[in-house]
Parts: structure tokens; sequence; C-alpha cells
């Protein structure tokens, strides 16, 4: 791409985040009239101003990726531009929740380091027309190319967001002599499970996106054993969700049973990856081996020596998890060809 080119996009994102800023503030105004308000509690702003980052963020994405991606599915066939059309729209959801989130816990924050700080209703629109421009910039951005690598970036970013949002409100602050799932307990447990389904929505469109970087890769003559790939991040996603969907204290069961099914569907999904890869590659064969013994040491010193809660199992077991994909998406950066390859299979029953 040539410096005119790159230039012109800069321009672009400028004036993206320019218009962002002016409707969350437009917003902001109409929202926040009235008394000044706090940061965080009842009656604050932060519940307001997440709402306006959110929605101006995933229209952000929206009108960036017609802008720049129009066309792209026009040469595929109806199967493969809806997988591609289904992506966009989750994607869309996920964009507007880590804005929404990302607001949450910076008014949680600040909260704590500008005690008592409650600003007018000119000030409050100003907050959500800034919040409104950093998210709409970022999902700007995104939509003008998104990578797979992107994506499992946003997920650990968002996973961390969420996580530290419901840590924050959580309802019981020794949850983590315990487990995670405690953080979705009570009045407050919506932010962690809602980031749990969030999460679930993105695990399967980077599924799909991995699918997508298999076929430029490999084509349509490894269609099926792609489908099997694709098929097993949508499972590992759908059972994230219930756990979001199903909490603790509403059905015991179904919760552990849908969170042990996403750790084996989870381990499923990333060694039929591996298997389907070309070679496969030695970096992501080193670290899949390095990171399950690992993991079986985490659990030994969890299970018979109790050095630690079940949480810290949990958060060893997603940081393993997320440092694997990352060595996987950063793999299929390497590998695969970034220009798009329509199939030629008319139909999913020629697979």
């Amino acid at each position: 791409m040539d410096t005119g080119k790159l230039l012109l996009g800069e321009t672009r994102t400028v004036w993206a985040t320019a218009v962002c800023f002016a409707l969350g503030t437009a917003a902001g105004a109409v929202l926040l009239q009235g008394a000044p308000r706090p940061l965080t509690g009842t009656g604050s702003l932060s519940a307001p101003v997440a709402a306006v980052a959110g929605v101006i963020s995933a229209a952000a994405f929206v009108v960036s990726t017609l802008q720049h991606r129009r066309g792209e599915t026009d040469p595929m066939p109806r199967w493969q531009a809806w997988v591609s059309h289904a992506a966009t729209v989750a994607l869309t959801v996920v964009f507007a929740a880590v804005s929404a989130l990302g607001v949450l816990l910076a008014c949680v924050v600040l909260a704590v380091g500008l005690h008592g700080f409650e600003p007018s209703a000119f000030g409050g629109a100003l907050i959500a027309g800034v919040a409104a421009a950093i998210g709409g910039r970022f999902a700007y951005t995104a939509g003008v190319g998104l990578r797979t690598r992107d994506l499992s970036a946003l997920l650990f970013g968002f996973l961390t967001i969420g996580t530290l949002f419901a840590m924050a409100t959580a309802a019981d602050p020794h949850w983590w002599q315990r487990n995670f799932s405690q953080l979705g307990l009570g009045v407050g447990g919506w932010a962690f499970n809602g980031t749990l389904i969030v999460a679930g929505l993105l695990f399967a469109t980077i599924g799909a996106y991995i699918g997508r970087d298999l076929h430029r890769l490999l084509g349509d003559a490894a269609l099926s054993r792609i489908a099997v790939v694709v098929v097993l991040w949508a499972a590992t996603g759908t059972a994230l969700a219930v756990v979001g969907f199903v909490p603790l204290e509403l059905n015991r069961p179904v919760h552990l049973t849908a969170a042990i099914g996403a750790l084996v569907l989870f381990s499923a999904a990333a060694l039929v990856t591996l298997f389907t890869l070309p070679g496969p590659p030695q970096a992501l064969v080193i670290a899949t081996i390095g990171l399950g013994i690992l993991l079986i040491g985490a659990v030994v010193l969890h299970v018979p020596l109790r050095l630690y809660s079940a949480a810290g199992l949990e958060a060893i077991a997603v940081g393993l998890g997320v440092v694997w994909m990352t060595t996987l998406v950063r793999v299929l950066a390497v590998l695969t060809p970034d220009v798009s390859r329509p199939s030629a299979r008319p139909t999913l029953r020629a697979f």
C-alpha cells in the first residue's frame, strides 16, 4: 500500500474519532441532564456513558466494515458469505460489550482516585464524548481488516476487563478462596456472567476466522476437516456461554457440566486445529506439549497439595490457554495468505 493510501486511511480514522466524540457528547448531554452525578453507584453516570460508548462503538465498526470491506463476500457461495456475515454481527456485539465494560471499569477506578467527584451535566457529556471517541476509534480501526490474531488479543483484553470489573463489584470479597464462579453470584453477578456469554460468542467467531485461515491455506480439499475445527470452536464458545447463562446459584449441575465441557471442548479444538495445519508447525507442537505439562503440574499442585484454591487453578488454565491461542494465531499469521479465497463448493452438502 502506498503512502497516499496510508495517509488517507489515517485521515478517515481521525474524522471517525471526531464524529464519535460529537455523537457521544450529544447523547451524553441528552441522557445526563439535571443535577451532577457521581461516577459510580445508584444514579451515577457510568451506566448511561457505557451505553453511549457501546452503541457508538458498534456503529463505528459497522460503518468501517461497510466502507472498507464492501463486496468482499460477493464472489463467495451463499454458505461462505453467511459465515462471514454472522462473524461480523458477532463482532459488532463484542465491540459494543468491550467499550461498555471498559467504561464501567474505568469509572470504578476513577471513583477511587477521584473520591467525591460529581461532574455537572456538561462535564458528564464530555466524558461520554471521550468514551465514545476512544471506543469508536478502536472499533473503526478494527473494521478496516481484522485478522485472527487481532481477535485473540481482543478476547484476552475483554476477559481481563470483564473479570476485573466483576472483581471490583463482587458480592463476596472472598470469592478468590473458592472459584471464579463465585463472581457470578448475587446482584452484581451479571458482570461476570455477561463477560462469559460475550466471550463465548467471541470464541465461536475466532473459530470461524481460524476456519477462514485454514481454507486460505489448504483450499476446498480440506473443507471437511476445517468444518470439524470450526464446529469444535463454536461448541467451546457455546459451552462457555452456557456457564454465563446458568450461574452456579441457578443450576449447579448444569453450570459445572458446561464449565468442564468448555475445557474439554477447548482441548479438543486445539488438538484438531493443530493436526489440521500442515506440518504441523514445530513452534505450535512445542507450545502444546510444554503448556500441557505445565497444566498437569498446576493440577497436581492444586488437587493433592492444595497450594492454591480452585480459582488459582482456573486462572492458570485460562492463562495457559491464552498463551497457546496466541502461539496458534501467530503461526497462522505467518502461514496464511492475506487475500480472500472464495470457495468453489456451492453448498455445504458438497463436503
